[in-house]
């Protein structure tokens, strides 16, 4: 009898799955989150029959168990896998931010890999064309901001097989940092770039299903023929945690599940001059520069902001910003996740900032601008406006955006 390296890896999985301990359950009472794959692995793959399939992934495209996706489909006689599409970081997630692997055989399954990194449009839908799918499937962990990439290649990916006349699956995954509302300012249109292609707040309180039928309905000029695989168990007032399924960091800098709690409100400081953490153990929760001393962790803890403190840190990032210097500065340390506000929070941090410290700048490309949306951030900080004036100041755009988004959820 002779064997196929598929046919030995798909009854490999088997056994291991018969053979795997029963897990505990996780926290929700006995309510077992199920993802988009999972959902569509129960049916059998059905969706996918018949078709030439090419999948959107990274790291964070794994299963329960932790075995990676692309591995687990390729293994399967139901599914004919033709192609990997990596991102930013790339598909095996070796590149840092800006970055991505390039076209490659994947060592593992013999796939090939496309890189869609900075390609939309045109060149994308080529790329697609060229790898013979018909049906495009997207599954990666979001980390709920505007700015966090992977929505905006789900975006142009959408785009790009619609050109090309492909059909588009998304398998749903946990908003980590919950789906309870939306947060911050709105793009504004002549604002767009990779870190926020459409006008969408800051912190969009969606998962990828939810913004793939947001895209579809609102944006795209030419909308896809698109079916969602939506999660089962998931409630919009969970953290990750509540989900019992494995953090996988997204993006090298995107460590933990503490990590995207804070990112949405303190990716605001890669448009300043002061670090936010990159090369450290906790990115984007300590944050820092060169003559930052204890009076910026007092000047925040004053606020009284819901459900955070500062605390005064000293830290030497091993690259990026201020790279093998000890500079100072302030940890968030989040005790209230439900009341804790990160876009707030972010604000707060620039104000205080500027205030304490007298060699604090924005980048000179006004990046400041991009990851907010529009100049009215920066202006408004730059005017001496405090936190409270500088969030009033986006309020009616975000309630303009909250009745649209509302139109396209799929959980409560």
């Amino acid at each position: 009898m002779k064997l196929s390296r598929r046919s030995v890896l798909a009854s490999a999985a088997a056994v291991a799955a018969s053979a795997a301990p029963a897990q505990a359950a996780p926290p929700g009472a006995g309510r077992r989150l199920r993802t988009g794959f999972e959902r569509l692995a129960d049916d059998g793959y059905a969706l996918l029959a018949g078709r030439r399939v090419g999948i959107v992934t990274n790291p964070t495209g794994v299963t329960r168990d932790a075995r990676h996706i692309v591995d687990v489909l390729h293994a399967d006689p139901r599914v004919d896998l033709r192609a990997v599409f990596g991102p930013e970081h790339g598909f095996r997630g070796t590149a840092q931010a800006g970055g991505s692997e390039g076209r490659y055989d994947d060592p593992a399954t013999g796939l090939p890999v496309y890189d869609t990194y900075l390609k939309s449009g045109g060149p994308l839908a080529d790329v697609f064309t060229a790898s013979g799918v018909d049906t495009v499937v997207f599954d990666i962990q979001d980390a709920g901001a505007r700015f966090y990439t992977y929505i905006w290649t789900l975006y142009d990916c959408m785009e790009a097989a619609a050109a090309a006349g492909k059909r588009f699956v998304v398998l749903d995954r946990p908003n980590p940092v919950t789906g309870r509302a939306a947060l911050g300012p709105v793009l504004h249109k002549e604002f767009a770039t990779f870190v926020g292609r459409q006008p969408i707040a800051q912190a969009h309180g969606m998962t990828v299903a939810e913004l793939a039928r947001l895209f579809n309905g609102e944006f795209l000029s030419t909308p896809v023929p698109l079916e969602t695989v939506t999660m089962t168990g998931w409630k919009r007032t969970e953290f990750y945690d509540a989900s019992g399924l494995p953090w996988v960091p997204p993006s090298p800098n995107m460590p933990t599940p503490d990590t995207a709690l804070v990112y949405s409100g303190t990716c605001l400081f890669e448009g300043t001059n002061l670090s936010e953490g990159r090369g450290t153990t906790r990115p984007f929760e300590l944050l820092g520069a060169e003559g930052v001393d204890g009076r910026w962790a007092a000047a925040a803890n004053a606020l009284g902001l819901p459900g955070v403190r500062f605390r005064e840190a000293y830290f030497a990032p091993t690259f990026s910003k201020f790279q093998g210097k000890t500079i100072g500065g302030v940890q968030i340390h989040v005790n209230d996740r439900a009341a804790y506000d990160p876009v707030r929070t972010g604000i707060a941090l620039l104000v205080t900032a500027k205030q304490v410290w007298s060699g604090f700048a924005w980048r000179s490309d006004n990046w400041i601008d991009k990851l907010t949306g529009s100049t009215a951030v920066r202006t408004a900080i730059d005017a001496g406006a405090d936190t409270d004036e500088v969030v009033r100041g986006w309020q009616g755009e975000l309630a303009a955006f909250r009745r649209v988004r509302e139109r396209y959820l799929l959980y409560r």
